[in-house]
């Protein structure tokens, strides 16, 4: 008798590809976990999980497999058409991103440039928006956020929220800033306190905050430029 195959319902729940992206999160799945995920299905004699790890044998990794054709993948059985272009159309849609994150990846030197890069975004709102930059240790802007959406109030715009994305992203420094919806960036005392807040949130937990700027209606006010970082 022939050895019974492998099928995805013999693998233990919490070790399933889809079941295991949903608890722990992308980043901690194999290359043949993803591959199995964009497939969906296996075949009657193989799991999705061992359909998948052939493909990434026949093709020795996803180099190869990025540059491979429909007619190459379909070959492949248990790859029809339908999976070979989801799988295709999945490799692209990867390559694009990482094409657009390093052609125009947004760089934070001044407070300038974070002007020019939120002021068009942020000037016309009618009410405050509370936003973070988080930046890598080049200054490249790897994640926004909008924290809150409201009248700044220092116990509101806790510094957890703030640096809890800061660790999601493994950014090394932040910048935050809001909008004045009068178009006054005046900073209040409000701006104040929450800025030193976070200046010193940041200080103990090694995540600097390298300026808080206020938007106002083409005008601008760097917190650091005024002392309070």
């Amino acid at each position: 008798m022939g050895v019974k195959p492998l099928m995805i319902r013999d693998v233990p729940t919490e070790e399933r590809p889809r079941e295991k992206m949903l608890k722990e999160g992308v980043h901690v799945l194999t290359n043949q976990e993803l591959i199995a995920i964009i497939l969906g299905t296996g075949t009657r004699e193989e799991s999705v999980l061992q359909l998948a790890q052939r493909i990434l044998y026949d093709f020795q990794g996803l180099r190869f497999l990025r540059e491979s054709s429909v007619d190459e993948l379909t070959k492949i059985k248990g790859i029809g058409n339908s999976k070979a272009v989801q799988l295709l159309a999945a490799l692209e849609l990867g390559s694009r991103v990482h094409k657009f994150q390093q052609e125009d990846r947004i760089i934070i030197r001044s407070p300038e440039d974070v002007s020019r890069f939120m002021m068009e975004d942020m000037r016309f709102l009618t009410q405050e928006h509370f936003v973070a930059l988080y930046l890598n240790t080049k200054n490249h802007v790897i994640h926004k956020k909008t924290i809150f959406i409201g009248s700044l109030n220092a116990s509101i715009v806790h510094p957890r929220e703030v640096f809890k994305e800061a660790f999601r992203h493994s950014a090394a420094s932040i910048i935050c800033l809001h909008n004045h919806p009068s178009g006054d960036p005046a900073p209040s005392k409000e701006d104040i306190e929450v800025t030193k807040r976070l200046v010193e949130t940041g200080k103990v937990i090694g995540i600097e905050m390298l300026d808080h700027i206020i938007i106002g209606d083409r005008k601008f006010v760097s917190l650091k430029e005024k002392g309070y970082v």
